[in-house]
């Protein structure tokens, strides 16, 4: 059938009008960011896309405090860029991700089988919880799902701003499963760690096989980097973030003392994760057998683009870091050149992983 259906959409294409574009809306604490994916018959293309500032106590750890002020936000939005439905990302800080696994004598719905386990795991009443699930493996014994579950109350104060808006939400996702989706080449079968360098925070995760299997957030990002600076040297904000954007890592003559200042706050993300890193490859997995090795260390995020932390984090990790490729699942940049470009593209990660899911790339 797919055979089928491909073979018509090369004689009879959709004409571009019709096609359906495809939003992806990134929230966090300090801002929201858009893109639009737009499938046309020489492939996936990028439309519209930027982002907005969300003022300060209005989203504090994932958690909407500001109802009103984050429907403003989102009408605005709506009526400026004409969105009518986005897939959404959730907050890391409100997520429980965990393995399950399910003897299959006996159970009836495996739905019902993961809520009668779900307290064992997560400081969450069932009633009070959202969850989904995908499977991981399965035999003729039992089941091993990863889960993912969030407080039900977090998902209501979504759903509220978005349906007082009169935008439609799609779908809600893990923002680490959006950022793999954009990151991660499809059908990857091996295991790959991605750094979210952002802002106020700073990601990290563990894919393997298309899936997230492990997921950390820590409380260090770039404007905690910039804060540093600003401190030690007496100067503006402004300032500070212009010899952060200038200096970074790389260490020189005239960078040593910018070094030095940056250093203990990057250390601590380079200690937590070396820490998952290690631990990963020095545990073996539920049935005793090595865990699959990671090949591959990802960084994406804002404040990924710092001269020199790649290097930084390659040399602590002793493996190569490298800076995401958004487009791999995407675009052949050869032939097309996305209007978002490399350093910003970044930032985008999980906007563009989100928008990408309308495209059979799940």
């Amino acid at each position: 059938m797919r055979m089928i259906k491909d073979l018509f959409n090369n004689f009879f294409p959709t004409p571009d009008f019709l096609r359906v574009p495809s939003f992806g809306l990134d929230i966090s604490d300090e801002s929201l960011k858009f893109v639009e994916l737009i499938n046309t018959r020489h492939g996936i293309k990028v439309g519209r896309f930027g982002e907005r500032k969300i003022p300060f106590g209005v989203i504090e750890s994932g958690k909407i405090k500001d109802l009103k002020k984050m429907e403003e936000i989102l009408t605005a939005l709506k009526e400026e860029e004409k969105i009518k439905a986005v897939r959404v990302s959730l907050p890391e800080e409100q997520v429980y991700l965990f393995k399950l696994p399910l003897e299959k004598q006996g159970l009836e719905d495996i739905r019902e089988g993961i809520e009668l386990s779900l307290e064992e795991y997560v400081p969450v009443p069932a009633q009070e919880a959202v969850f989904d699930y995908d499977i991981l493996s399965e035999n003729s014994q039992s089941l091993e799902l990863q889960v993912a579950v969030i407080p039900k109350n977090i998902i209501e104060s979504y759903l509220s701003v978005f349906k007082n808006s009169l935008i439609l939400v799609k779908s809600f996702e893990l923002e680490a499963q959006a950022i793999s989706r954009a990151v991660v080449k499809k059908n990857d079968p091996e295991t790959s760690m991605v750094i979210d360098f952002g802002e106020r925070r700073a990601g990290i995760f563990i894919v393997s096989g298309g899936t997230v299997v492990f997921t950390s957030t820590l409380e260090v990002g770039g404007a905690s980097l910039t804060k540093i600076i600003q401190k030690n040297f007496k100067i503006s904000f402004d300032e500070a973030e212009k010899i952060k954007r200038q200096y970074g890592l790389e260490r020189n003559s005239t960078n040593q003392e910018i070094f030095s200042v940056l250093l203990n706050s990057v250390s601590v993300l380079r200690d937590e994760i070396t820490k998952h890193f290690v631990y990963w490859h020095t545990n073996k997995d539920k049935d005793g057998k090595d865990r699959s090795p990671i090949r591959k260390i990802i960084l994406c995020g804002g404040d990924s683009n710092l001269k020199g932390i790649s290097e930084y984090f390659s040399v602590s990790l002793k493996s190569k870091v490298e800076l995401a490729n958004v487009w791999v699942n995407m675009v052949n940049t050869d032939k097309y050149i996305p209007a978002i470009n490399f350093e910003d593209s970044l930032a985008f990660a999980s906007a563009l992983g989100l928008a990408l899911g309308d495209f059979n790339y799940d």
